[in-house]
């Protein structure tokens, strides 16, 4: 056992990642790092940490499991340009890696909410298009997989649409386990679901926080404070409604997005845009190509 994991789950961010990761942990004989995102290939703070803190991540694994990992951080250019030259100096070849993508506005917005909550973004969603360039970079998905296919070839990269994914969960399942050389047949576990869904988010507040987290003042408000009257609190830092673009950023956005969507569009053999996205990726893999075919 040589403690490199047997495939990755590269992202994209608020695509269902989590999910898919817990379910692959729920099989016998598949191992998932804990934690769920290393990014260790992307951030020089885990980098730095060295190879075996990496490999350490997969030591309680069994001698015959496939392992895992899913940091989304590695699709997130350009804010991570070193990963794949890391990940092609440490891994042994033959790497499989799996994109989980949804359409690119709605992956936006979650991302959008996901950055307000920790307070990352403070302006409406209609400015922050234009002040957080990487709302729109991270759903660029021919892009962000360009690279992986340049480096490690298009049979060793498995496009998963989270659409399909959740429409069709137990096919997907079994689908993706192909693809990493599971040779059993999967389960989906019906238990799983995904945890703490994007709009009851809570803002970050340190003072709430604290005020949650101690152990004394918890046990007071459990027992002096009505649960409606907390729930009304807690909805202080919560997001109320989802945010909605203007008819103008709509545009802007699907015009760039369209123009993505169409290189990736020509990989599966499928036409892609924004307008039937949906109704396209829920379709059967076999009416767009299961591997991504180049040109």
């Amino acid at each position: 056992m040589n403690n490199y994991p047997d495939f990755i789950i590269i992202g994209a961010m608020k695509c269902a990642t989590t999910t898919l990761h817990e379910q692959l942990a729920a099989q016998s004989g598949i191992f998932m790092s804990e934690p769920k995102e290393p990014n260790f290939f992307s951030d020089s703070p885990e980098y730095e940490q060295g190879i075996e803190w990496y490999k350490a991540l997969f030591q309680s694994a069994d001698a015959d499991d496939l392992c895992g990992e899913s940091s989304t951080h590695y699709t997130k250019l350009p804010t991570y340009p070193q990963t794949i030259e890391r990940i092609q100096s440490h891994l042994p070849e033959g790497m499989k890696f799996i994109y989980m993508m949804r359409h690119p506005v709605d992956r936006l917005v979650s991302q959008y909410i996901h950055e307000w909550s920790q307070c990352n973004i403070t302006v409406d969603i209609n400015q922050a298009i234009y002040s957080h360039p990487e709302l729109i970079q991270y759903s660029q998905y021919s892009m962000q997989l360009k690279p992986y296919l340049d480096k490690f070839g298009p049979q060793n990269v498995l496009p998963v649409f989270m659409e399909r994914f959740r429409s069709h969960p137990q096919e997907e399942l079994e689908r993706i386990c192909r693809f990493i050389g599971y040779s059993a047949k999967p389960t989906w576990v019906e238990e799983i679901t995904q945890q703490h869904l994007s709009n009851e988010r809570m803002k970050k507040s340190a003072w709430r926080d604290f005020l949650v987290d101690a152990p004394i003042l918890s046990l007071l408000r459990r027992t002096l404070v009505p649960k409606g009257v907390r729930t009304w609190v807690r909805s202080w830092w919560q997001m109320k409604k989802r945010p909605e673009l203007e008819p103008v950023q709509q545009d802007y956005l699907q015009t760039i997005f369209d123009e993505d969507l169409s290189v990736l569009g020509t990989w599966l053999g499928v036409e892609l845009n924004c307008q039937e996205f949906k109704s396209t990726v829920v379709k059967e893999p076999s009416e767009w190509a299961d591997l991504i075919q180049l040109n």
